[in-house]
């Protein structure tokens, strides 16, 4: 199953990773691909990738989720981490034709860090 890793540098981020998922399919692919980190606190998403949009995402996730004041925290701390990945989900399910994403013109495939940096790994099965 393809994998990649992601490094990220902040603790909420969005970083768009459409290329390497579009790579990582099989050139005759055709159906769907389903894009999924295997972590906890960081998902995936679709939306569009401009600076400012993606600024206003990340204020959202930190704007509807405080970072601290949670139960969890007196374990590791991240309670919030976990709390906005509940919003996102792990994975993200995109039509594929011909080895190609068949995404929207706006649209792009994020990995949304919710506790970083952090080194994060994608699998992308079509």
């Amino acid at each position: 199953m393809p994998t990649f890793t992601v490094e990220t540098d902040r603790r909420c981020q969005a970083v768009d990773v459409t290329e390497r998922v579009e790579s990582a399919l099989p050139a005759d692919a055709n159906g769907t691909a389903t894009i999924f980190v295997q972590h906890t606190t960081a998902g995936v998403a679709v939306n569009e990738v401009e600076s400012r949009l993606l600024g206003d995402f990340e204020s959202m996730l930190t704007d509807l989720v405080p970072d601290d004041g949670w139960d969890h925290d007196r374990l590791d701390g991240n309670a919030d981490a976990h709390l906005r990945t509940l919003l996102l989900g792990p994975g993200e399910t995109v039509p594929v034709d011909e080895g190609a994403l068949s995404l929207g013109t706006w649209q792009s495939v994020l990995l949304v860090e919710c506790d970083g940096p952090r080194r994060r790994t994608v699998t992308v099965r079509a």
